[in-house]
């Protein structure tokens, strides 16, 4: 556990050069949780597949691939510590992935998934790194619509 809490660690950190993070005073927009999932899309804008295929590939923006692997050839260290992405749009539905997306923590209180729009209740944060999300509602649905496409 002991290199998950520091790859972890090292996620949120890299998380301020990320795709544009809701700050603090910024409004996070509700969601409706509905068993395990979030049925809507966030803020109601579906995303583009091709931005979350990118994001999930960056390592300066979603961090995805500092814990799981997924089928993007052209990155060559990826993780593997995370259930692997490769079928996701097969194994959860899209309101299921969001749920994932938004917070993990949700459906596993273990969970060392970061949640991805959430400024309150985090644990060892850097201080200059406080007060932001890793993703924007946008680009949540970008991911989501890019993990959908994995079949």
């Amino acid at each position: 556990m002991g290199r998950a809490v520091r790859l972890l660690a090292v996620a949120l950190a890299a998380a301020a050069g990320g795709a544009s993070p809701v700050r603090a005073g910024d409004r996070i927009p509700d969601y409706v949780v509905v068993g395990d999932g979030i049925p809507a899309p966030l803020e109601g804008r579906a995303g583009d597949p091709l931005r979350g295929r990118a994001i999930v590939a960056d390592r300066t923006a979603g961090l995805c691939l500092m814990c799981h692997a997924a089928p993007i050839p052209e990155v060559r260290q990826q993780g593997d510590l995370a259930p692997d992405l490769a079928g996701a749009g097969s194994r959860w539905t899209a309101a299921q992935l969001r749920l994932r997306l938004v917070d993990a923590r949700r459906l596993n209180p273990a969970s060392i998934m970061p949640p991805t729009l959430k400024l309150d209740g985090l644990v060892r944060v850097q201080a200059r790194f406080r007060d932001r999300t890793i993703l924007d509602p946008q680009a949540i649905e970008d991911v989501v619509a890019y993990l959908e496409t994995l079949r």
